[in-house]
């Protein structure tokens, strides 16, 4: 994968709020991230909470008063000599192709305008107007505000404790989660949440994991197009994006999966506590997108 040096990076699509985020856990649950514990502590929250890790979050209201500062991250990415270097610049403009392709494909597909969806860059703490959370849940959408959350060293508890090195693996995991702002912007996500209502809870994981897998079917999709992206000024964002890289995408779904995270942290495979779905399904479901490049070949009923 070699991202196009000429290619405006759009920093308004972010906000940079790392060093002021603060307060609590999502739900009240302090997740620190790192060390050996970490694994099992996510485990836990997902199976407590649907969405709680590498999904979407709707635990509630919050707090959205910090709207953070983007002049540090626009000076350095103004740089294109050096900027594409930098892993914060690099993934502004994952989110700059990923939303350049749902604003065309939307409208085409769903006859839905696209709605523009910021990422917050947090370190350790942030709060949403889904409530406030650790950097321990991992990356999520809040439809509360339209917004992705990430604190950028999930990339490396990715690659160094669950087995995602590859550099496509971070794109991916921006595109499943602007697929959960799909779901927000067409309608799917509140549908899957009145299913939900007096539902057992193994029905209610059930709807869980059709949305989780949904999402990482729109990740693919947005895939096969992303070599075609452009910035506001028709310049390619990608020069190249090879198979590797698709198979690094589909690697990092097979390192999700529920039933591998239950491994990982030492218990039983218990499906009726799946909120994401298995590595096979997470890994079919992003293949299938890739391959037939049409969102509506994600569609789920609920």
């Amino acid at each position: 994968m070699e991202l196009n040096e000429n290619a405006d990076i759009d920093t308004s699509q972010v906000e940079d709020r790392r060093g002021s985020g603060g307060g609590g856990g999502i739900g009240g649950l302090p997740i620190p991230i790192g060390g050996g514990g970490l694994v099992g502590i996510i485990i836990t929250l997902v199976i407590a909470v649907v969405g709680g890790y590498f999904g979407i979050n709707t635990l509630g209201s919050g707090d959205e008063s910090n709207q953070g500062n983007n002049t540090n991250i626009a000076q350095e990415c103004a740089d294109s000599t050096t900027a594409i270097k930098e892993l914060d610049c690099r993934n502004v403009l994952y989110v700059n192709s990923i939303q350049a392709y749902w604003k065309k494909a939307s409208p085409e597909a769903f006859g839905v305008q696209y709605q523009p969806a910021k990422t917050v860059f947090f370190s350790n703490r942030v709060s949403t107007a889904c409530g406030a959370a650790d950097s321990g849940v991992g990356p999520f959408y809040c439809p509360g505000d339209d917004k992705v959350y990430i604190d950028l060293t999930f990339y490396q508890v990715l690659a160094q404790q669950l087995g995602a090195p590859g550099e496509f693996a971070q794109p991916y995991v921006l595109a499943h989660e602007y697929g959960h702002h799909i779901q927000d912007i067409t309608g799917t996500e509140a549908k899957m949440r009145r299913a939900q209502q007096g539902a057992s809870d193994e029905e209610k994981n059930a709807l869980s994991v059709k949305l989780e897998l949904q999402a990482d079917c729109y990740a693919g999709v947005w895939a096969k197009a992303a070599s075609d992206t452009t910035d506001a000024n028709g310049q390619r964002i990608f020069k190249s994006l090879t198979a590797q890289d698709i198979q690094e995408g589909i690697q990092t779904a097979g390192q999700i999966g529920d039933d591998t995270l239950q491994q990982r942290g030492g218990g039983t495979v218990n499906p009726a506590e799946f909120t994401h779905g298995t590595s096979a399904q997470r890994q079919q479901a992003f293949s299938n997108g890739y391959d037939t490049g049409e969102p509506k070949s994600c569609d789920t009923s609920f």
